[in-house]
């Protein structure tokens, strides 16, 4: 479906013959500092219900980095070739949702780097990336860096995702508590990239998770998830319409400085036509 721009926001909403469906919103913005804004992201809703529990719903989000023309490059080479790749491999006659976002993210990985070796100007650019493929019934997320999957379930946040960074890297060794690496002078220090190096080893979900109707998925780059808490995340993020929560959650992040771009998606699994 055609995105309906209204300023930093763009709004989707899946057409689905019977219940349940998806319903997504996205937003991204520039923050209060920042003058380019390097963040991407891509929603892409089938057209019929029956594609929608084969291929499902695709959401990206994508943090760029190596200065402002590079990171902006990296990013919306991600967003764009991402939602390509994963068409082509869905549908094909071996795909699964699982494996075509592996091939997907591997593929940006490749084109992003290539930009960089054939354009000087370019030179050591990259970018964090998610993506969930959403059905009425499983998800599947392949990620790369520290932008983060949430899930949202009744009354309950979870981070399903786990960072690519020195930091993260520290507390999941016992180095550090998640309080003290939430203050670290190098929480922002990547160990993987999209487009940094000619190969990349994605992670992903072993499997397909089982998803109910009300579930809540919340894709984000740093700008946001490192001024909110998880607690912020889940009463503002969690509640009211897709398109209020996304405004709510851009809006405390600017609130508390806005030092870097901010991107959030919404996924729901709905009862709503």
């Amino acid at each position: 479906m055609t995105p309906k721009e209204t300023g930093p926001f763009h709004e989707h909403q899946t057409l689905a013959e019977e219940r349940p469906s998806i319903l997504t919103f996205s937003a991204t913005d520039s923050g209060s500092v920042r003058e380019v804004n390097e963040d991407a992201v891509a929603v892409v809703c089938p057209q019929s219900y029956e594609d929608m529990l084969s291929t499902g719903v695709l959401a990206v989000v994508a943090d760029g980095m190596g200065g402002a023309n590079g990171g902006q490059c990296a990013s919306h080479l991600a967003a764009s070739v991402i939602p390509r790749v994963y068409a082509d491999n869905v549908k094909g006659r071996h795909g699964n949702p699982g494996s075509a976002l592996l091939r997907a993210l591997e593929a940006a990985n490749s084109c992003i780097y290539s930009r960089a070796q054939s354009d000087e100007s370019l030179s050591g650019m990259g970018t964090t990336c998610v993506a969930v493929a959403l059905t009425p019934k499983q998800a599947w997320v392949a990620w790369v860096g520290d932008s983060r999957v949430y899930l949202m379930r009744e009354d309950g946040l979870f981070q399903m995702t786990e960072d690519h960074s020195v930091v993260a890297g520290m507390v999941r060794e016992g180095l550090l508590t998640p309080e003290q690496a939430s203050f670290h002078g190098e929480r922002h220090v990547l160990t993987k990239a999209l487009g940094t190096r000619p190969e990349v080893e994605v992670a992903s979900w072993p499997k397909s998770m089982q998803v109910r109707v009300g579930d809540r998925f919340l894709l984000c780059t740093d700008g946001l998830h490192d001024l909110l808490s998880e607690e912020d995340l889940l009463q503002l993020g969690g509640r009211g319409s897709l398109p209020e929560a996304a405004a709510a959650l851009v809006r405390k992040a600017k609130e508390r400085g806005g030092p870097d771009n901010i991107s959030a998606v919404l996924l729901e699994v709905s009862s709503q036509q």
